[in-house]
């Protein structure tokens, strides 16, 4: 199979079953691509798809005319579509991002003019007694109205995306890590799948969408020059649960971090608060929760709801986010690298997808799936 013109076992691979590399599989499928996505873990979307805060962002934050403003509000604007179609649990609530303080103003002023330039629908400025009129908790001095923010169950969003590349005559196969490929002559790669049964298989495109493994599998694929695979940091979130009443209808965001959206707010689909993330930087990966974060937690959360009683924060979960950037510096955009800046057609390799990566995950996957065929490769 080592020439263009024998048919490949696959037309398309993607490395990684979470929302961005099913998005990618199924944006290829629908080109009428033969495809397979391969998965280390047991189950789909346990890596990163798995720990963050399903919401749907409707794209105030991201430098105009980047990747991620684009790709945030287009693939918002997909995603209620195909959940909608497919029957997937979501909802539209809205989100006030919050000025606590008079020195707030001036950051959330800003975010509304961001999202201006980014062509989001549905923004409103408001006073602090119009958002304190709905949501009676908050304190706010103004805020920004979100109207197409929302939630959803991202998982079975990542089920639909599976059944529509099975639907196509592809496949999702789990336990099967991804050890490596080759070029082949003539064009397209020779993959190696690991596993209890591992094997070689040959397609004409490549895709690495493989999260927190993204730079350890562009490793592993020969040719791949080291000088382009970019440093992995470790941006670690945890979350705290609410006992008790949910106190907000909406999403409730401050204004963002340093490098990242920060503590918010928000009750899931099953009717249970939760604040999160925040973001501390770690050399591995750890899931654990420090109890002794609940501290700094209250205090962030009274500024904006100051009623939080005492002990009603327990720890939930925590997530890692695969950033590009180190503590301090600024935050860069996603990175969809083709063979412009590896030199190797027909690979895709998806670098610090992060939020508003579930969000945008229909958006990058047509813009994969744009580049390496509807340009040819």
């Amino acid at each position: 199979m080592a020439g263009s013109t024998i048919p490949y076992d696959f037309d398309a691979v993607v490395v990684g079953a979470g929302a961005v590399g099913l998005a990618t599989g199924f944006a290829l499928a629908q080109r009428g691509l033969s495809v397979a996505v391969l998965e280390k873990g047991p189950t789909i979307g346990q890596g990163v798809s798995s720990r963050n805060s399903e919401v749907i962002h409707a794209g105030l934050y991201y430098p105009t005319g980047s990747l991620k403003a684009r790709f945030c509000v287009e693939g918002r604007r997909r995603l209620y579509t195909f959940l909608d179609t497919h029957g997937v649990a979501h909802i539209k609530c809205g989100k006030l991002v919050v000025a606590t303080e008079p020195d707030d103003v001036a950051k959330v002023e800003a975010i509304g003019v961001q999202a201006a330039e980014n062509g989001v629908e549905g923004m409103s400025e408001l006073t602090g007694a119009q958002a304190r009129a709905l949501e009676p908790e908050l304190n706010a001095v103004m805020a920004l109205e979100s109207s197409q923010s929302g939630l959803f169950d991202s998982h079975g969003y990542m089920l639909a995306l599976e059944g529509e590349i099975e639907d196509d005559g592809g496949a999702v196969v789990i336990e099967t890590p991804f050890e490596g490929a080759k070029t082949l002559t003539g064009g397209g790669f020779r993959v190696r799948a690991g596993g209890a049964e591992p094997t070689e298989l040959t397609c004409r495109y490549l895709v690495i969408a493989a999260g927190l493994g993204a730079q350890d599998a562009a490793a592993k694929i020969e040719a791949y020059p080291a000088d382009r695979i970019p440093k992995l940091h470790y941006g670690k979130g945890v979350y705290f649960a609410l006992a008790g009443r949910p106190p907000f209808n909406r999403l409730i965001y401050p204004p963002p971090i340093v490098g990242a959206l920060g503590v918010h707010y928000r009750k899931d689909l099953g009717g249970q608060a939760r604040f999160g993330p925040d973001l501390a930087y770690v050399d591995h990966e750890d899931y654990s929760v420090d109890p002794a974060r609940e501290a700094g937690f209250a205090s962030y959360i009274r500024r904006f709801w100051p009623g939080l009683p005492d002990g009603a924060l327990s720890p939930d979960y925590a997530g890692i986010r695969p950033k590009l950037h180190g503590p301090g510096e600024p935050q860069p955009d996603f990175r969809l690298d083709g063979a412009d800046q590896h030199g190797l057609p027909g690979l895709m390799a998806l670098f610090g997808i992060e939020s508003p990566g579930l969000t945008s995950s229909l958006a990058i996957g047509e813009a994969v799936a744009d580049r390496l065929v509807g340009e040819g490769g």
